[in-house]
């Protein structure tokens, strides 16, 4: 099989200067194109598969930035989701655009593309929904292809994040095949930011999507603890975006008061993604409604790419918001599983540290009281001032150094923590922040076989 890689590589590479053309990609092109644009980028991108359809189609994801294999500390991971509604594709184009316009910037030594890619590593997968694509058509209002090939809402498949809390084992195994990649896709990486691209109205919804259990405010808003954080990121994309920040209205649609909303408050979802990534993964997700006709005719491609990719940039450079950094334990020694709680912000699931005994934390500036837990050790307070926002393509740096119990007869800690941390979401959330992501043979065998397509077209 290496060898084989060998060969075809060379040839891939000499022909890196494929154009990609403003249109709509079939499932195949897209596999070509990720596996061309890492051919000839192997330096900067990597290509790996979360799982498959129902209907068998990879689910192809496109990894940049220096180091593309492997996570490395102090990094965030971020990631775009594409067309998760199979007929609303335009999120598939732009995100096509986008790798070619960052690997493109990178290569021209151009100062924002070096900076992000040298900061941040980017996943982009630009299909969760292949089969409803295929079934789908152009109309702009239809459901035609919506779902999947069972016939399911994918935005409704998803383990409720509040009934799942009580049941504490939620039924990963009853859900569809995209959705069980995705879920699994966050259990091996350990994700800071991310967004889902929509089509059929133009608005930032930014989590939850569920009532949250009786905390409501006026005006029919379901609201997580990280409220404003969350109202600055749908900001940060509406306004950078062309026209979502102006609250227009699509066709017979409401108008949006700056181009965002409250998912909840727009109408209830239950099983939706956006939440489910909040509360089980400690990823901070929004779901981008990019584009008010679900299937845009192609001559629209151009011009909504460019009104989209000012804010598909500015959001990515969010992942760098707040505070990041290590909790290492009594010995020195980075420690997983470590709880890390800002006051004020008690989330259903607790932010816990990966392996690298790594937390992230979007925060606004301000200041900030931190309780960090681990068993055997102290309880660890302190209070931090965050001073700017991710202008720096860097959050601020700070590691918590925790105390080991004493374990001298007759002395008495004045702060301690139980020999064992609640289970509660240990049974999905990542807390192995993969070094590398992983490739079962039949994706390795599907990686060639799609090498030697993109070269059968090629000679064609």
């Amino acid at each position: 099989m290496s060898s084989l890689l060998l060969f075809l590589l060379p040839l891939l590479i000499l022909h890196a200067a494929w154009t990609l053309e403003f249109r709509y990609h079939n499932n195949q092109e897209i596999q070509q194109y990720l596996l061309r644009t890492n051919a000839s980028n192997p330096d900067i991108t990597h290509v790996y598969s979360i799982g498959r359809s129902v209907k068998g189609q990879e689910l192809w994801v496109l990894v940049l930035g220096l180091s593309p294999r492997h996570h490395t500390v102090g990094i965030p991971e971020f990631k775009y989701v594409g067309n998760m509604h199979g007929n609303e594709v335009l999120g598939r184009v732009v995100l096509l655009h986008l790798i070619n316009d960052l690997v493109s910037g990178y290569r021209n030594n151009e100062s924002w593309a070096v900076q992000l890619l040298n900061s941040t590593r980017i996943h982009i997968l630009p299909t969760m929904n292949p089969d409803g694509f295929d079934a789908s058509d152009t109309d702009c209002i239809l459901s035609t292809g919506r779902y999947n090939f069972n016939g399911i809402d994918l935005n409704r498949n998803f383990p409720d994040a509040f009934s799942g809390l009580r049941k504490q084992q939620p039924d990963v195994e009853k859900r569809e095949a995209e959705v069980r990649a995705v879920i699994d896709w966050l259990k091996m990486e350990s994700f800071v930011l991310s967004a889902n691209l929509h089509g059929g109205a133009l608005v930032a919804s930014y989590p939850y999507d569920n009532s949250n259990g009786g905390s409501e405010l006026m005006g029919g808003a379901s609201v997580s603890p990280d409220d404003d954080v969350f109202i600055h990121l749908a900001k940060v994309y509406s306004n950078n975006h062309a026209n979502m920040h102006q609250g227009d209205r699509c066709a017979d649609g409401r108008p949006f008061l700056e181009g965002i909303t409250n998912g909840y408050q727009w109408y209830p979802l239950i099983g939706g993604m956006q939440d489910y990534n909040y509360v089980w993964a400690q990823c901070l997700e929004l779901t981008l409604e990019i584009s008010c006709c679900k299937f845009p005719p192609v001559n629209q491609l151009p011009a909504l790419w460019t009104e989209n990719r000012k804010a598909l940039l500015a959001f990515i450079q969010q992942v760098h918001l707040g505070v990041k950094g290590q909790v290492f334990n009594g010995a020195g020694v980075p420690v997983q599983n470590a709880e890390v709680e800002v006051k004020g912000r008690k989330n259903l699931c607790p932010f816990r540290t990966d392996k690298n005994g790594e937390y992230y934390r979007l925060l606004l500036p301000g200041n900030y009281t931190f309780t960090v837990r681990y068993p055997g050790h102290e309880v660890l307070t302190e209070t931090l001032n965050i001073p700017h926002g991710p202008d720096q393509y860097s959050a601020m740096k700070h590691n918590f150094r925790l105390r080991q119990l004493s374990t001298t007869p007759g002395h008495a800690s004045a702060s301690t923590t139980p020999t064992s941390l609640s289970p509660t979401c240990n049974h999905t959330l990542n807390l192995t922040g993969s070094g590398t992501t992983s490739i079962p043979t039949w994706t390795r065998l599907g990686l060639i076989l799609g090498l030697a397509a993109v070269l059968r077209s090629l000679i064609d």
